[in-house]
């Protein structure tokens, strides 16, 4: 019902849109409106409500048409910051097209900027410094901080020339440090002396800002300038909050309630306002903030206020006709490819519930309620957590803590680890079989770096057929009275056991590091995964194996029980010789059986000493014995009929050997094989995904760990139409990946494990040589370990992958639009079912495929692996397993038996329960 013809066809276009997407008694008219108006006019009026939309929030698709706008009508009353939109840098030339465009900006900017103004009052440029640089990552600072500090400084000389202002955006909270070493150089670089264009954002969300902000003041009277500080409330507090759950933080960086957010930023303003070396930028569309900080200033108007383009214009046209205050409006310029991800963050932020923008509109809130002072009601809850966002360490509950993790981010952390770690590394460690708890000696051989195998990490003694025989005799004797402890006691040493791993962090980082080529990042992801599959089964444990009553006619009591089943055997591999080590032992264990554990031969050293922390913490030597070794000890241990059930990850073509022999004795029980195997996980992307974030999680998915993931991505399916620019982008992405010792903090990839796998790998990109479209470079640092350079492989149909290639190897297919459904049933007819990943931003697609999709763990528009713990159940099937799925509630079951007892309790002579009832 608007006068304008182009919000009406807007209207008209989301409306029609809205009911084809949701269904509903509307969807068959709008169906029948489409088959009359035609598919073009409805396309027409969702462009043109995109435009809207767009120009809403965005004020140009270019900088000659933000500026052009910014010169009309009412608009040219404000000053104004142009930021480019556009996701963050994967690549050099994505870094370089940003600077480019950066630099146009800031000359475009200057060109028309407004001489007679003073340099705080003219039009100014803002930058990201994720968009100038790949790897503006802290582990990756001593490359990205010199190379950022070098680029802004050229940018910075284009601005002093052009007589305007550039301020460095402020972004997530881990990257604050390094963003503070850019500024900081900048700021001291003897081309800028005194020059005072140069800005910086400070987020009052962030629990530093205080701090940050006497850094701002000092820095500039160090340097001799006056520096503007644009004091924002911050735009990543959703995911700054999941970043400090997912990793195991010991607090949050920023406060959890957003009166605690308004308090500091009021407090940052009152030090921003007395800080001599700083101009004040306050970035607000709270008008009760806007109040008090008028309030503050008196008559000063040293300073300006700050809105986004598309908001807060009610608030501040009057003020600037009435008070004479100076407001700069942050200008975001881009096309529709790059609006999306900001559009969705602007709209999220305005409708929030705590947003003032939301509170005002809702007329249910009174003004005393919207104008409450935010140092009254952070005092009225006692200066306390918001109580709805549990700590990192508790998001799953009472019952069982998260994993601690370390902040990668804090340098002091960084150092204090790499000491810890050097102890482990100088000292040669030792693995042999540990029978009753006691070791055994015999034939050793040396465990080698697999990054540098000249550097010996420690000596594995092998197990003998006669060790293993032994080991199960005295686990067999063991087992009843291990089953028949409490199920409490049994839980206990397992969360004993975590609590010690956690304790022993640094040392099992070490040897995951050395022993296995983890980088340090996957090392630690490995120990928490331990502890995780530690306190978690414990848990389940506690709950599934209570007796169960069961209901009946009177008279009789009937109850289900679970018990161990005897002697289980776990076979675990070296992707991960800690955490699935420890997580087959510790189900085993919680489910009353007793263990046989027997590591990959090439990890021995890391599986010993998780052993002896179980040991430690109470499970009897007896119940708990350790033979590493070979195929050889593997064998045997399967083919003994004493051992009733098998737990084992590793290949396909193992498992069917073990399957085997666990069938060969016609006289032997039929036992349980746990099995989780191999995949062909494909990965499909449609033409609605964003290509920047499909590469960042194509690279973590097939890449991390080497791709020695049984969860890593081998077939990535694109469809046609953005097949050649996801690849360019993949290609330049892998260009920037570090690949080399994974002792080192910068280190992306390690090397995979052994000479035989690696000649695999090697043997299988030879075979495909005329097909690699993409593939990274070795150097003779990388010639004394077993290194693989990340490959990617094109093929020319989805079926041409046939088998698991366990490695940094990835294969691309394409299909057609229209085509998802069909890519999905080719890959399903592989037979492997372990993990499926989808990129898309079509819910249609994603119900499709979740409908389709044969495959133990779907993921969507999110990388394929790190499975967590109690949330992502992890395990394939057809081909790739057998479940239940490890870290799942089903798994324990399989570790045990059931037993029902039913009882008579007539049999003294009648039901007591029955005739003692009142009438």
């Amino acid at each position: 019902a608007s006068d304008s013809f182009l919000v009406n066809r807007a209207t008209f276009g989301l409306a029609m849109t809205s009911a084809l997407i949701e269904g509903g008694e509307h969807a068959p008219v709008v169906r029948r409106m489409i088959a009359r108006l035609g598919e073009p006019a409805i396309r027409q009026g969702v462009g043109i409500a995109m435009k809207i939309m767009g120009e809403q929030f965005v004020l140009g698709r270019d900088i000659g048409e933000a500026l052009k706008r910014a010169r009309t009508g009412d608009n040219a009353a404000f000053r104004y910051s142009f930021d480019m939109l556009g996701e963050a840098a994967r690549t050099q030339a994505d870094a370089d097209r940003y600077f480019a465009a950066y630099r146009d900006a800031i000359v475009a900017v200057g060109g028309a900027a407004q001489a007679d103004r003073d340099l705080f009052a003219r039009d100014s440029v803002s930058v990201k410094l994720s968009a100038l640089h790949s790897r503006y990552e802290v582990l990756h600072a001593a490359r990205a901080v010199p190379a950022l500090i070098a680029r802004v400084v050229e940018l910075a000389n284009v601005a002093r020339d052009q007589g305007i202002g550039l301020t460095i955006d402020a972004e997530e909270s881990e990257r604050l440090e390094m963003s503070l070493d850019i500024i900081d150089g900048v700021a001291r670089d003897p081309a800028l002396a005194g020059w005072n264009g140069l800005g910086m954002a400070v987020q009052a969300y962030q629990r530093r800002a205080p701090a940050v902000i006497a850094w701002a003041d000092a820095l500039a009277a160090a340097t001799g300038r006056r520096l503007t500080v644009r004091l924002v409330k911050g735009a990543y507090w959703d995911s700054e909050i999941k970043r400090a759950q997912e990793r195991g933080l010991a607090d949050y960086p920023v406060f959890t309630r957003k009166t605690a957010t308004d308090v500091s930023y009021l407090a940052c303003a009152r030090a921003m306002l007395a800080a001599p070396n700083l101009y004040p930028a306050f970035a607000t569309h709270n008008a009760l903030s806007v109040a008090t900080i008028l309030e503050w200033a008196g008559g000063a108007r040293d300073f300006e206020f700050q809105r986004l383009h598309g908001m807060g214009v009610g608030l501040y046209e009057k003020l600037m006709a009435e008070r004479g205050i100076a407001v700069r409006v942050y200008a975001p310029v881009g096309g529709h490819r790059d609006l999306l991800a900001y559009l969705v963050r602007r709209l999220l932020e305005n409708g929030a519930n705590t947003s003032f923008v939301h509170q005002i509109a809702d007329r249910r809130i009174g003004d005393d309620e919207l104008l409450a002072d935010p140092v009254a009601r952070i005092e009225a809850v006692g200066l306390s957590a918001n109580p709805g966002i549990a700590m990192p360490s508790d998001i799953f509950g009472a019952a069982r803590r998260n994993s601690r993790g370390l902040d990668l981010s804090d340098a002091a952390t960084l150092q204090a680890l790499r000491a810890a770690m050097t102890t482990t590394w100088n000292a040669r460690q030792r693995a042999a079989p540990l029978i009753g708890g006691t070791p055994r000696d015999g034939a050793s051989r040396a465990v080698v770096d697999p990054a540098d195998t000249r550097r010996v990490v420690g000596d594995g003694v092998e197990a003998t057929v006669a060790d293993v025989a032994d080991a199960i005799a005295r686990a067999q004797a063991a087992q009843p009275a291990w089953n028949a402890r409490p199920v409490a006691e049994r839980a206990a040493c397992l969360m004993r056991a975590a609590d010690a791993l956690e304790a022993d962090r640094d040392a099992l980082m070490a040897l995951a590091i050395r022993e296995a080529g983890k980088t340090v990042a996957d090392a630690l992801a490995e120990v928490r995964e331990a502890v995780d599959f530690c306190r978690y089964y414990a848990q389940q444990a506690s709950a599934q194996f209570a007796p169960l009553v069961l209901p009946g006619p009177t008279g009789e009591r009937n109850e289900l029980q679970l018990a161990g089943r005897g002697v289980f055997a776990c076979i675990s591999p070296w992707n991960f010789p800690l955490a699935i080590f420890t997580g087959q032992v510790a189900a085993a264990l919680a489910a009353g059986n007793a263990v046989i554990a027997k590591p990959a031969p090439q990890t021995p050293l890391i599986a010993a000493r998780a052993v002896r922390v179980l040991l430690d913490a109470g499970v009897p030597g007896d119940v708990l014995q350790f033979v590493p070794g070979g195929p050889d000890v593997g064998q045997a241990l399967v083919a003994d009929a004493r051992v009733a059930g098998v737990a084992f990850t590793g290949s396909t073509a193992t498992a069917r050997r073990i399957a085997r022999t666990l069938l060969d004795d016609e006289t032997r029980p039929i036992v349980p094989l746990i099995a989780e195997t191999g995949g062909l996980n494909a990965m499909f992307v449609d033409s609605t995904a964003l290509p920047e974030q499909v590469v960042a999680d194509v690279i973590v998915s097939a890449f991390q760990s080497a791709g020695q993931r049984c969860s890593a991505l081998r077939l990535l399916c694109l469809q046609d139409e953005i097949a050649g620019r996801v690849l360019e982008m993949l290609k330049g992405a892998m260009a920037e990946l570090v690949i080399g010792d994974p002792a080192r903090f910068d280190s992306d990839l390690g090397p995979v494990i052994d000479t035989d796998a690696r000649a695999r790998l090697l043997a299988h990109i030879d075979a495909h040589r005329e097909r690699i479209v993409a593939q990274c470079t070795l150097t003779d640092a990388h010639a004394h370990g077993h290194f693989v350079p990340p490959t990617v492989i094109r093929l020319e149909r989805i079926e041409d992958l046939r088998r698991e290639v366990f490695g940094p190897v990835l294969h691309v297919a394409t299909f057609r639009s229209g085509e998802l459904e069909s890519a999905v049933a080719r890959v399903n007819a592989s037979g492997y079912g372990l993990t499926m990943g989808l990129h898309s931003r079509n819910v249609e697609a994603m119900q499709r495929v979740c409908a389709l999709a044969k495959a133990g763990n779907l993921y969507v528009n999110r990388s394929m692996i790190g499975a967590v713990v109690g949330s992502q159940p992890f395990g394939g099937e057809g081909l790739s397993g057998t479940g239940p799925k490890a870290g799942g509630p089903h798994y324990l079951l399989r570790f045990a038996t059931e037993r029902t007892l039913s009882v008579d309790t007539t049999s003294a002579g009648g039901n007591a329960s029955l005739l003692s009832l009142e009438d």
